[in-house]
């Protein structure tokens, strides 16, 4: 990992996420390495006429989190924890932007759906309710055009940390959170930019988003035992659980933070994506494509499979998915793959959609950080077909240097990313 010191290194030195159960890093990580669970039935409005009722909802109060009056009437609810977790990340990590080049500090936001409540509220009103066929504009919101436009996400953080450099929003689907991290990081080591704010924001449960999955029986109609609904590589899987959150990262050079003294938790080593173009929501059961995506990644932190510690998996909890990943991580690390452990944090927080690679790279680092690997929850019935070592029920404590994340989406995409722990001596 030594020959990582010939080129612009990239580090994470500031982060924050919102979760369901578990608003901030501490209760986030608190909830994953007990294996609660946040997932429940519906609350934001009557799920019934749908076949998935479940969802991990998380309890925000954007009053709570610093955010003024106008600042929630314009912003749509992913936009919020958005501008929510950016700060906290930048507060996290010490850095005092003002005393700096505002051009060379930039955002990048990953996002699948966008502004979908927001944009899904404000058709129920212009059309009283589906009544209308013309809808009735006098009664929109001022800030409508912001919630069709996701560009509105990055603009607001842009704003909130005074960041006037490269600013990108990432849409890939369900890697949108790993997609705009590594964009960010590639955009350090390019030199375009000496600081990234970096993560992805989802709030997709709303009646369009469940219409949708039901549409294709993606998500669980386990909806009679909530906590219990999502279960990834478990042989009594049957669908994923939605879920919403934000994670946002600070990203800078490791040099420039060892400089300031700054703690670093992770070095982003290697990032990669490819795409199977294949089908919609087909995976080929080989796992070719992730396992391309991870070797590439691998090869760019210019490390071996073996020196994995750890993988956290995309494990959505639908049948092929799982088994796409076992496949992949067999192809891509060999014999080492079962020897590594593997978990799905997707098992405690569900899956929201582009937000969740953010999320699960912060669960990445801070496994690093405290040398734990949280568990698959729910995992009572291993799928044969998924034979590696899931980490069921219970937290391990495992040394952790080198963590590999990965993230699958429909449309084919597939995104690989590897966070190392930086050498302690100078670089």
């Amino acid at each position: 990992m030594s020959e990582r010191a010939n080129r612009r290194r990239v580090v994470i030195t500031g982060m924050e996420v919102l979760a369901p159960g578990g608003v901030g890093i501490d209760a986030f990580w608190a909830l994953l390495t007990e294996g609660r669970t946040a997932t429940r039935g519906i609350t934001f409005f009557d799920p019934s006429p749908f076949r998935s009722r479940v969802a991990a909802e998380i309890d925000f109060d954007p009053e709570a989190h610093g955010l003024r009056p106008q600042e929630i009437r314009r912003m749509d609810r992913a936009a919020q924890f958005a501008v929510v977790t950016a700060r906290g990340a930048l507060a996290d990590s010490g850095l005092d932007l003002a005393a700096g080049d505002p051009h060379r500090v930039g955002v990048t936001v990953g996002t699948a759906v966008g502004a979908t409540m927001g944009l899904d509220q404000e058709y129920r009103i212009v059309s009283d309710g589906g009544r209308l066929d013309l809808v009735d504009h006098r009664y929109v919101v001022p800030h409508l055009y912001n919630y069709l436009v996701p560009s509105s996400f990055a603009a607001e953080v842009a704003w909130a940390v005074a960041a006037e450099g490269p600013n990108v929003v990432v849409s890939t689907g369900c890697t949108s959170g790993i997609d705009a991290v590594g964009y960010a990081a590639e955009l350090i080591r390019e030199g375009s930019a000496d600081i990234m704010i970096a993560g992805a924001t989802d709030a997709p449960i709303s009646p369009i988003t469940l219409a949708c999955f039901d549409a294709i029986k993606a998500t669980t109609p386990r909806h009679d035992e909530p906590e219990r609904a999502s279960r990834p590589f478990d042989g009594t899987r049957n669908g994923f659980v939605l879920g919403e959150g934000s994670a946002f990262f600070v990203l800078e050079e490791l040099n420039s933070a060892r400089s300031r003294g700054a703690r670093t938790y992770a070095e982003i080593a290697g990032y990669a994506t490819r795409s199977n173009a294949y089908h919609m929501t087909g995976l080929r059961p080989d796992g070719e494509e992730m396992a391309e995506a991870i070797r590439v990644a691998l090869n760019e932190a210019r490390m071996n499979p073996r020196e994995i510690d750890y993988i956290n998996a995309h494990g959505s909890g639908t049948k092929q998915n799982d088994r796409h990943e076992t496949a992949a991580f067999k192809k891509s690390l060999g014999d080492h793959a079962y020897a590594t452990p593997v978990s799905s944090i997707k098992s405690m927080v569900g899956h929201s959609l582009g937000a969740i690679g953010s999320i699960e790279i912060a669960a990445s680092a801070l496994a690093m950080a405290h040398n734990v690997v949280p568990p698959t929850a729910n995992l009572h019935t291993p799928d044969p077909e998924c034979d590696l070592d899931y980490v069921p029920i219970t937290a391990r404590e495992r040394r952790t240097d080198a963590v590999l994340t990965v993230g699958s989406g429909f449309g084919g995409f597939q995104s690989a990313m590897v966070l190392a722990r930086p050498e302690m001596s100078p670089a």
